[in-house]
Formats: structure tokens, sequence, C-alpha cells
């Protein structure tokens, strides 16, 4: 049995209840907006909208540098905090905001195994009170954009047939079936998937508890697919949050040394005017 490349970046629901209220440590739920959080969450958690806060809406872009500090150091993050992140839908929404710290430059971060799915069905405690931590000073460590893809970098990969492409959506919508419309900010004109892209679920990578499947079974899952360790990859979904679970699980999980994830994703991919789409299991 092979181990996970980096098992320092997930905690179990264990650990996090024995560390809780530790220094340094914040605990933060993201998803889409805050309803569960509301219904209840972890004691001493911060509440992320992604939606409201993790993006900036007038540009379809992650949020900018200002606002990314401003929105971890009123979240009583600074630059030293370990951050553990976790939320629902098997922390869909969580690897994309570790995936947004980690093009910021924050060092410690990690992912509650099961997210909040595994954390009910222990019945751990929950608080419905909000968390308004005290505000600190945070500083951006440089930008790194290897951990991200762009529309220029995605059209040269399709042209050149130089990467594995991840489409991490659901079979329906890789064929062109199912739109994946549910949002107004994000519906496109084209059914289908970016050419040559390799349909793998997301959902296929986690356990019926919300944990993370073997490192043997993710090297499987991928590797059938001919998604391998000595190519260049680029995960995409809708939006790029299901993109950035398997962009986590590839480049954390099974250390794939070359692994960007598209938020730009097929959102962006299926309005632009003159490039490619295909349907189907694969062709135009």
């Amino acid at each position: 049995m092979i181990e996970y490349a980096d098992p320092r970046v997930l905690v179990s629901t264990e650990w996090l209840a024995e560390h809780h209220g530790e220094p340094n440590l914040e605990v933060v739920e993201v998803d889409a907006d805050t309803a569960a959080y509301d219904k209840g969450h972890i004691p001493g958690a911060v509440g992320w909208s992604w939606h409201k806060q993790m993006v900036d809406r007038r540009r379809r872009d992650i949020l900018g540098l200002a606002d990314f500090e401003k929105l971890l150091g009123k979240s009583g993050i600074d630059n030293n905090s370990t951050v553990v992140l976790y939320g629902g839908n098997n922390n869909w929404f969580a690897t994309l905001a570790l995936w947004q710290l980690k093009v910021y430059g924050h060092r410690e971060v990690r992912i509650l195994n099961g997210g909040r799915k595994k954390w009910l069905a222990e019945n751990r405690p929950l608080v419905k009170d909000p968390v308004t931590p005290k505000p600190v000073a945070y500083k951006s460590m440089a930008l790194n954009q290897d951990v991200r893809a762009f529309l220029s970098q995605v059209k040269f990969a399709v042209k050149s047939r130089s990467h594995a492409l991840v489409d991490a959506r659901s079979h329906d919508e890789y064929t062109g079936g199912l739109s994946g419309n549910s949002s107004p900010h994000d519906r496109f004109q084209k059914t289908g998937h970016i050419p040559g892209a390799k349909c793998i679920p997301w959902a296929l990578t986690c356990n019926d508890d919300g944990t993370f499947k073997t490192a043997d079974k993710l090297q499987e899952i991928y590797q059938s697919k001919d998604v391998t360790p000595d190519k260049e990859v680029i995960t995409y979904s809708r939006v790029g949050e299901r993109g950035s679970h398997s962009w986590f699980v590839l480049k954390y999980l099974l250390g794939y040394p070359n692994v960007r994830n598209y938020d730009g994703s097929y959102a962006e991919w299926g309005n632009v005017v003159g490039v490619a789409i295909e349907t189907g299991d694969g062709g135009p």
C-alpha cells in the first residue's frame, strides 16, 4: 500500500477535536454560502461564503491581494496561523479555499478529512453563534501562479496535446447531456467538454463518509485514464470548485509535480467565441 504524498495536509476529526483551541490554529467552514454554518458549525470556526467573500464578481476572478489580506486578517488569521478548512459536499469549497490560499502563498493549510459530513455523523459538538475573532494583520507572501491555469494555457494545452486535462464534473455534464447552468453568473452557451479532456468526476475520489480514498485507489482512478505523474495536468469543472478538489488530490495526496487548476473552467471555456468543444464521450 502506498502512502499519501503529503499526509500532513489532511487532519482527522479526532485530531481536530484533540487540538481544538490551540494557539495559531484557526478553523474555517467554507461553502457557497453560510446557510449550513448558520445552522451549526464547529466551535470556534469562522464562516466564509465563497460567492460573497472569496470572489471578485466584477472581474469574475479570485480576490485581489488587498481583499484577500483583509478577509484573512478579519478572520483572525495571521501569517503564522495553521488554517484547517472544511465544508459540505465532501469539501468542494474547502479545497477551493485551500487552492486560493496557496495562490497567495499561505504556508500552513489543512483539510478536515470528511469535512462537515463526517463531523456531523460522529455527533461532534456544534454551535450556532457566529464567531467574531479579533482582527489581526495579514501580509500575503509571494504570488504563486504555478497552481493556476489560465485560458491561454488551456488553449495551448489543447492545441499541442501536451497536457492531461481532467474534467471533474459529472459524466452528464461532460458529455453535454446536462448543462450544469445552475448559477446566472456562470451560464455558458456550449455544453460538452474541453477537447481531449478525460472524464474523472471528483466524487470518485471520496468514500461514503466523505473522507478521501486511499492513495492506491486514487492512483488507480487517475492512471486508468492515462493521467500519470510524468505529465503536466490541468483540472477543471464548472467554476473550479470540483476542479480544485481533483487538483488537491493529484498534487497533495498523489504528489503529481505539475498540476494546475483552471478556475475559469467550463463557465469560461463554454462561452468563448472560436474555441472548440467536444460532446459525448469524445469527439465533436
